[in-house]
């Protein structure tokens, strides 16, 4: 039996697969709202054979969005338009969806990639950001502001807010974005948090806002649902954030329950160095899980059937999100079940495509159609 095609339960969700859709931002919202591209990407996506399908970083306010095109949920509109794309998910596909809660903090006002990805300044349609510390992400930007008390309270109702407009679409699982250089990894860094109040200087000081957050979301957000975090395991840049710290982090976490580390690496500084290579990151869930016991999340550069296999199988980590080679290929689920001799769902209407060679590979079900 596949490794990778088995359940899991967390809390009182039931994966079929151990396969998840990594969180890709789009950079497509209007204003914080999806638009006719996210309806497209998600159903797509959704039949991919993945268990569960994580919706991209989702902004808890305006000003804590990467691009202007970043997708949010703080406001009515935007929760009614994802409420009717998770309408039309379901009406054909099984896959969890997830959402991923995000604040960029100082990498926030930032051009779209595909415009250089610079960050944009006021006098040309940004926005002043927030941080941890007065800090630039990049030499030569212009400085964040620090988040006083009044900031550090709005930014925590921001993601209860965005946690109960999740439950009311229907949300299946929250993932916070703790990694990546985003506000809450901001202040885990000791490249980014020079703070000397609370919430600077010593590791247990750092981890206090992010731990904050991760507290007031699991406190709304349904208890039979899970909440996981993503972080960035080390910073790649020598007196930064390394993998002891994040496994402190796990721990401080798992007492507060939460229900897996997603593992990913980097983004704090443009110093980091790091060589690529497929499963490059693989190595932290491993460590996070071995040290933590909780359920890891390994991602990065994992684009093969097989290596995904391998990865669950040796219980490096309990799951596999991909991003880019879904992108590629958005039935990839279906080809690693056909290669593992796995089973996956898909709707009736692409029973068809299932090659004669291959048996039992989709999962006889109508998806709840009429």
């Amino acid at each position: 039996m596949s490794a990778l095609f088995s359940p899991i339960k967390l809390r009182g969700l039931t994966l079929e697969n151990r396969v998840v859709v990594s969180p890709m931002c789009q950079y497509s919202a209007e204003d914080g709202v999806p638009t006719d591209w996210h309806f497209t990407h998600i159903n797509n996506l959704a039949l991919s054979g993945a268990a569960m399908f994580c919706i991209e970083a989702t902004h808890v306010e305006a000003i804590g969005r990467i691009t202007p095109g970043c997708l949010g949920l703080y406001s009515d509109a935007s929760e009614a338009a994802l409420k009717q794309i998770l309408s039309s998910v379901r009406k054909y596909s099984h896959t969890a969806i997830a959402m991923q809660l995000a604040h960029a903090g100082r990498k926030a006002s930032s051009a779209r990639p595909w415009d250089g990805g610079q960050l944009i300044p006021l006098e040309q349609g940004g926005w002043q950001t927030v941080a941890p510390s007065a800090i630039p992400h990049k030499e030569g930007e212009a400085a964040p502001l620090a988040l006083d008390s009044a900031g550090l309270k709005r930014i925590r109702e921001a993601f209860v807010d965005a946690a109960k407009r999740a439950t009311r679409i229907g949300i299946d699982a929250i993932e916070l974005h703790g990694a990546h250089g985003y506000l809450m990894h901001e202040f885990l860094s000791p490249l980014s948090n020079r703070r000397t109040d609370e919430y600077g200087g010593s590791l247990q000081n750092r981890m206090r806002f992010p731990l904050e957050i991760f507290e007031a979301v699991r406190a709304v957000f349904p208890e039979n649902k899970p909440v996981g975090m993503r972080v960035s395991s080390t910073d790649w840049v020598e007196g930064g954030w390394d993998l002891g710290q994040t496994i402190e982090f796990a721990k401080a976490l798992k007492a507060r329950g939460v229900d897996w580390i997603d593992a990913s690496s980097g983004g704090v500084s443009p110093l980091q160095k790091i060589t690529l290579g497929p499963g490059y990151q693989v190595q932290f869930a491993d460590a996070i899980k071995r040290e933590t016991g909780v359920p890891t999340i390994a991602v990065g550069l994992i684009t093969e059937a097989k290596h995904a296999e391998e990865i669950v199988a040796s219980g490096k980590a309990d799951m596999v999100a991909l991003g880019r080679a879904m992108l590629y290929e958005p039935r990839w689920g279906w080809h690693a079940a056909a290669a593992l001799g796995g089973e996956v769902e898909a709707p009736p209407q692409y029973w068809r495509s299932q090659p004669s060679t291959q048996k039992a590979l989709f999962g006889r079900t109508t998806f709840g159609a009429r």
